[in-house]
């Protein structure tokens, strides 16, 4: 499961940049500041080689090997 936290993520996209599996987009509608997180488009393509959590900045990501129902 990927987790965003929209109040820490400050729409930098570095784990948009690096995720080597193209699994970030940036959102279409703005946070509660104006910014445009990046939210998983392709949640199926992550291996959760964690990449996303160490370039964040904010520690805003978070990636969990199960998903939750």
């Amino acid at each position: 499961m990927i987790t965003v936290n929209e109040e820490l993520c400050k729409g930098c996209n570095l784990c948009k940049g690096f995720c080597p599996h193209n699994v970030y987009e940036e959102s279409k509608k703005p946070n509660k500041k104006g910014i445009h997180v990046p939210c998983p488009k392709n949640r199926e393509n992550c291996t959760n080689c964690g990449l996303c959590t160490l370039m964040c900045p904010d520690q805003a990501i978070k990636v969990d090997d199960k998903d939750e129902d």
